[in-house]
């Protein structure tokens, strides 16, 4: 029986490869990808080949140039991307019920299925954003924050929920910020540490809960910006 021919083009061959080395995270955001040269004899490519396969994934989103300094990568996928736009054009409100929906179920599993040391990980994390926030640290609390909530979803052991939550978390890194910024105050602390110690408890219902309470403030924080606004 015949089969169905490649109709794909070196060029769209080559951007599939460079796409793969990225989302397997060999190539991790921020790094420098391999010089041409290099780049040509390892997929056994001309330089207009791997130039445009280049162009691509810039285009893409995934990859930017620097002037005189290289390439490099700026997002670990097209979903990423894709998702990033979109969230770009949405307003504050949008994205916050979005979080809610995947943080909650986040939560909801990791009460479920976390294990011994992703229990001991959490309040170790849990600790270092309480730190940050009495040192008055509000970008290292912002920092701690989001990988909190990272490492939450991580021990849903859902791989699905956690990769949309990795770009998820990755574009709206900017609004967190800002919201964060106005509710780094001991209510916002103590319903992080009533999440944390729920998951620790597998209590998954006071788990969503605490997602619920904490959500519910960040609507509030927006509700009076905007009539300060007004």
């Amino acid at each position: 029986m015949l089969q169905k021919t490649n109709r794909q083009t070196l060029v769209e061959q080559v951007a599939l490869q460079m796409e793969s080395m990225i989302e397997s995270g060999k190539w991790g955001v921020g790094m420098r990808i391999p010089a041409e040269p290099e780049l040509m004899n390892e997929l056994n490519v001309s330089r207009n080949t791997l130039r445009e396969a280049i162009r691509a994934l810039i285009h893409a989103g995934l990859l930017k140039t620097k002037q005189g300094d290289g390439t490099y990568v700026c997002s670990s996928s097209a979903l990423g991307v894709v998702l990033k736009k979109r969230i770009l054009r949405s307003d504050t409100l949008q994205t916050l019920e979005v979080r809610y929906a995947l943080e909650r179920e986040g939560a909801h599993l990791a009460a479920q299925r976390r294990t011994d040391d992703e229990a001991r990980g959490l309040l170790l994390q849990l600790e270092r954003c309480e730190a940050a926030a009495e040192l008055g640290d509000i970008d290292s609390f912002v920092a701690a924050d989001i990988e909190l909530h990272q490492n939450i979803v991580k021990a849903s052991h859902n791989e699905i929920l956690i990769e949309i939550y990795s770009h998820i978390a990755e574009a709206l890194q900017d609004s967190i910020t800002s919201l964060t910024r106005y509710e780094v105050d001991a209510d916002f602390l103590k319903m992080h540490r009533q999440l944390v110690e729920a998951i620790v408890g597998q209590d998954a219902d006071r788990a969503v809960e605490a997602v619920h309470r904490y959500i519910e403030e960040s609507k509030d924080v927006i509700a009076g910006e905007e009539e300060e606004r007004l």
